[in-house]
């Protein structure tokens, strides 16, 4: 039985790939996801800046959820080196997706040529962070036209491959998805947090968050997330990091039937720990033994309807 995914060239021992923002701040939390079953990694977004993102409190769980208002916090690009170096040095064998953000699209561009000189192996385009927008405007996501001039900026920088963080707060994130593909683009992360959304503490009578608001993640958003995934899989050809909600083996076959070819893990790690790679690894197993499936790409797309023919987009 084959669980190796084949990912714009990239080779994955199994399809969880740690999403970016948890536990991705240094080369060793990174590596140690690994050795406890991550098929891959994604670093924290970078900028060019080193940044303090929000003050406490940034994260809470809720019944269903985690919603977040970090801030994208980070060393800055040109300090970051040392750790992806760290990663490569603890596990060589295991891919590394390097996360790029900033300000604006000359920002990420710059971010992005720096990165291509790293050890990463793929660059992921943050360009949907919901709890930034008061300091960096309207994310990036919510615009085809705008994802489209920022994708191409990028792919004339870095000769690796790049895939196109989206969000699910648009209308049409196939079309999205398309204007990224057109353009460069070799992959679709999809999705991340929603929102932005507020909890508020009745007895104190205000919001929670010291932002005020923050994404939203974990299992409320998974329905909303596999429907994301089928649409970005009906509408473009290039492969799917399948994220949002994933918290469990059933979820991720779901994401994978969706179209999904590896899957962003996060908010699993709040509910599970880091054993939640293996969890979710041993279900999809254990779920191809039973229909005798032998390649884990025979899962990709199932749930589409028989006649489908992604090759003909």
């Amino acid at each position: 039985m084959n669980l190796n995914v084949n990912f714009c060239g990239i080779q994955f021992p199994n399809p969880t790939v740690l999403a970016s923002g948890y536990l991705g701040v240094t080369g060793a939390s990174l590596a140690n996801c690994t050795s406890k079953g991550a098929g891959g990694v994604t670093s924290k977004t970078l900028l060019m800046k080193e940044r303090t993102g929000h003050a406490n409190p940034t994260i809470l769980t809720f019944p269903g959820g985690v919603i977040n208002a970090v801030g994208l916090s980070g060393e800055g690009i040109g300090n970051a080196k040392h750790e992806f170096e760290k990663y490569r040095e603890l596990a060589p064998e295991n891919p590394i997706i390097g996360s790029v953000g900033g300000h604006d699209i000359d920002e990420i561009v710059e971010v992005a040529q720096i990165m291509d000189e790293y050890p990463v192996d793929m660059l992921e385009l943050n360009f949907s962070c919901p709890n930034v927008e008061g300091e960096m405007g309207k994310p990036i996501a919510c615009d085809p036209l705008i994802t489209a001039q920022a994708t191409k900026a990028v792919r004339q920088v870095t000769k690796k491959p790049i895939t196109v963080k989206l969000s699910p707060n648009v209308p049409d994130i196939g079309l999205v998805a398309k204007h990224a593909e057109a353009n460069g683009a070799d992959a679709i992360t999809a999705v991340n947090t929603m929102g932005p959304g507020m909890v508020i503490d009745i007895q104190m009578r205000r919001p929670i968050l010291t932002n005020k608001v923050g994404g939203v993640s974990g299992h409320a958003i998974k329905p909303i997330a596999v429907r994301c995934v089928w649409d970005i899989y009906r509408s473009v050809k290039i492969p799917i990091i399948a994220t949002g909600g994933v918290i469990n083996g059933r979820d991720a076959l779901e994401m994978m039937m969706a179209g999904g070819s590896l899957l962003g893990i996060g908010s699993a790690i709040v509910y599970h720990d880091l054993k939640c790679f293996d969890m979710i690894t041993d279900k999809i197993r254990a779920f191809m033994e039973e229909e005798g499936l032998n390649d884990i790409s025979e899962l990709v797309g199932l749930a589409h309807e028989e006649g489908f023919d992604r090759d003909k987009l």
